[in-house]
């Protein structure tokens, strides 16, 4: 689903127009980002859980010379679907 799916299903299911549906999807996912920065979590009960997540620094290949390169430490936002989630699925 992409974006303006996912704006079209919302403007559809509340009976708005799209511009005021992808203002909320807009100002939805700008909260769960300020979230994930503010309390490094975010849950949503019979969804998942949204965490931040810390990377080793390790080694790699550049894939254009194959020289062996150093890779540094990095943070990146992981994902684990609720119970409920895998079910459905």
């Amino acid at each position: 689903m992409t974006k303006a799916e996912l704006v079209e299903a919302v403007a559809k299911a509340t009976q708005l127009n799209k511009r005021v549906a992808n203002e909320a999807v807009d100002a939805t996912f700008e909260n769960i980002c300020r979230a994930i920065r503010k309390n490094k979590r975010f849950q949503v009960p019979g969804f998942g859980t949204f965490t931040v997540r810390s990377r080793k620094a390790r080694k790699g290949k550049n894939p254009q010379t194959g020289a062996v390169m150093t890779i540094k430490a990095s943070r990146t936002v992981g994902f684990k679907p609720a119970p409920d989630l895998k079910k459905s699925l």
